[in-house]
């Protein structure tokens, strides 16, 4: 089905998505309240903006906690099978991110591995080599992430104030208290652990993925844990940095119609600084440290090619310490943050 996105957004909009990236679960109505709009207000523009522009909340796990090691994975591929390879990445569970870049010819992946020391890395060993229509890979270990994931692109992120802000920052972000307090205790003696991820999370994880804004009673029955289980676990592995939530959305509409990979090699002595100053700027969405000879990535949102141009030569180009750069202008995301949803009907949250 072909979606047909709406034109523009209004502040109401911004501020639904901006309150979304701060927390992902926010009942539509505290958000409503927030906006200074009513309930139903809110309720119609999400189930617009989900049905029309592709808005999803998604929730990921911090690789770290769950033995995870991501890999920046590039193929290029005869121009016939490269779409039908992106589709085929997408699909699987270990990848995210999927898109299609350089006139279609090539396509770039997040995978997601068990860390070193584990000896399965089957996707990059085993399948991608043995692949027809495959003609180049390389694989680029994610070493640091300096923007991205939880941190939301600042062209998202712009409309609410800090007191909206504030209001709208989930208990476990802004201190414990005793209830909270103990209800993490208990789970501690329930799981193993309140922060990390155990065996039996698994299911949780790949209902949020498919949708964070799931219910509780709809988790429930996804993993079998009651609902009350489910709202104590969730608190537990956000509060422990193991859970965060992500949101999908067509960036175009906020006039991002012109996007790119950009890979840096940058002098050693240097990236740090670099790094960190590129996770400032406003075009930036995703800045990485990576092995490889290009070793720092990042994904850049512009209005047109004029203004990434100005960017590579104005504000790039400023940095003494980057020795090279590679623009892979992308023209389709095949692929976000979570698993492929399941058909898109019937009302949201």
């Amino acid at each position: 089905m072909v979606r047909r996105a709406p034109s523009t957004l209004d502040d109401v909009d911004r501020g639904l998505i901006h309150a979304l990236h701060i927390d992902g679960r926010a009942p539509l109505s505290r958000i409503a309240e927030v906006l200074g709009v009513s309930p139903q207000t809110v309720a119609r523009r999400y189930q617009r903006l989900y049905a029309e522009a592709g808005l999803r909340v998604v929730g990921l796990v911090e690789p770290h906690h769950a033995g995870q090691a991501q890999w920046l994975v590039r193929l290029t591929a005869a121009p016939h099978s490269a779409q039908d390879l992106a589709q085929a990445l997408a699909r699987r569970t270990d990848t995210s991110w999927v898109k299609l870049a350089s006139g279609g010819t090539e396509i770039i992946a997040v995978v997601h591995a068990p860390a070193a020391g584990t000896g399965r890395h089957p996707l990059l060993l085993h399948d991608i080599p043995r692949t027809a229509g495959i003609t180049a890979v390389s694989a680029h270990y994610l070493l640091h992430t300096y923007l991205g994931g939880p941190t939301a692109w600042r062209g998202r992120a712009s409309i609410l104030d800090e007191q909206q802000r504030r209001r709208l920052t989930p208990r476990h972000r802004a201190g414990h208290d005793d209830e909270q307090l103990a209800g993490i205790a208990d789970l501690a003696a329930e799981f193993g652990t309140s922060g990390e991820l155990s065996d039996v999370d698994e299911r949780l994880m790949t209902a949020l993925q498919r949708d964070g804004r799931a219910s509780h009673t709809e988790l429930a029955a996804a993993t079998g844990w009651s609902a009350a289980t489910v709202a104590r676990r969730l608190t537990a592995l956000q509060a422990g940095g193991a859970l965060f939530f992500d949101l999908e959305f067509d960036d175009a509409l906020y006039g991002a119609t012109t996007q790119a990979l950009l890979w840096l090699t940058v002098a050693p002595t240097h990236l740090e600084r670099v790094a960190t100053s590129l996770a400032r700027h406003d075009e930036l969405a995703f800045v990485a440290a990576t092995t490889g000879r290009t070793n720092v990535v990042a994904h850049a949102l512009c209005p047109d090619p004029a203004a990434l141009h100005h960017y590579l030569t104005r504000r790039l180009g400023s940095h003494d310490a980057i020795h090279a750069l590679e623009t892979a202008p992308v023209l389709r995301t095949v692929k976000g943050a979570g698993l492929l949803p399941r058909r898109r009907l019937g009302r949201r949250r």
